[in-house]
């Protein structure tokens, strides 16, 4: 399944579609090369669920944490985080993500390839390729 995008209003409009193409995942793996618009896209997803801050990137946090009201109007989050600079499956596990890979939260996952053992089996994997230096596509794994 794929999404194209050729600017940000296009990337906001999607997020409904690309809910739906989850299919009630709440654990998204997100590859691609820097610059092709990770947190761009966890910045869009937000904005549709109605998060009170503005998303950043997580680069120097590793993770940040974004509050909104679900359907029922309970509290929920969304979990951010941006693996880059960590070398080993235990550098992650040592920062405790490995609590949020199975909490029952939103939890996009920048540069995940170093916990991809650790992922939930039916974690959505999101490519973004860049096509030009506004338009995107997304493939949904």
């Amino acid at each position: 399944m794929e999404i194209l995008v050729h600017s940000l209003a296009e990337l906001d409009d999607a997020m409904p579609r690309l809910a739906e193409m989850l299919g009630g995942r709440r654990k998204i793996a997100l590859y691609g090369d820097l610059g092709a618009g990770k947190t761009t896209l966890v910045q869009a997803f937000c904005r549709w669920l109605d998060v009170e801050d503005t998303p950043t990137s997580p680069t120097f946090s590793l993770v940040n944490e974004y509050r909104y009201l679900d359907t029922a109007g309970e509290p929920a989050f969304v979990h951010h985080l941006d693996l880059y600079r960590l070398n080993s499956p235990q550098e992650a596990l040592d920062a405790g993500i490995g609590e949020l890979l199975y909490d029952p939260w939103y939890c996009f996952i920048e540069w995940p390839q170093v916990i991809e053992a650790f992922l939930p089996e039916d974690a959505a994997k999101i490519q973004l390729d860049i096509l030009s230096e506004t338009a995107r596509r997304l493939l949904i794994l």
